[in-house]
């Protein structure tokens, strides 16, 4: 995996290319969705067409992550896979003065109009104890929660791409 911040570090994505290995990058809260396209290129110009792009919200003034759900699409016209990040497009950076806070309450609303939208996969963090996790706990779903959100965004799923 590549991580948002790192998305445009060609030496990076060209030598996880070269591992052969499937490499996920996520896009940069900087990055226009359309701007994805070169980085996919790198990686498959490198020889590695196993390459996924993901969706993990732009930045909005301060403090604020905002999934815009067109930019799906516009990535899915690339050819490479979109992953929409449930849990990292809730994250509000440094919204707890010392530390990031999140909207854990929107993960499931955007996962289903991510999943309505047809995306080829959801990435989900989870925690036993979310609110006393190391990092991002505030953006976390319980993992108890995660079997039934699971089941519920299947069923979008297979509506959303006629099954």
């Amino acid at each position: 995996q590549i991580p948002a911040f790192l998305s445009r570090q060609t030496d990076l994505l060209i030598a996880a290319a070269l591992t052969g290995k499937v490499v996920n990058v996520k896009k940069g809260q900087f990055l226009a969705p359309w701007d994805m396209k070169n980085v996919v290129a790198k990686v498959t110009g490198s020889g590695n067409a196993n390459v996924l792009v993901t969706e993990r919200g732009a930045s909005f003034g301060y403090n604020t992550l905002v999934s815009d759900m067109r930019a799906l699409p516009v990535m899915a016209e690339i050819g490479a896979p979109v992953i929409f990040d449930a849990t990292h497009s809730v994250q509000q950076p440094g919204g707890q003065g010392g530390s990031t806070g999140g909207e854990r309450r929107f993960v499931e609303t955007l996962s289903r109009a991510a999943v309505a939208v047809g995306v080829a996969g959801v990435f989900i963090e989870t925690h036993q104890d979310p609110d006393n996790a190391p990092s991002d706990g505030p953006n976390m779903v319980p993992l108890k929660d995660l079997p039934a959100l699971l089941e519920r965004l299947m069923a979008f799923d297979r509506v959303a791409k006629g099954r």
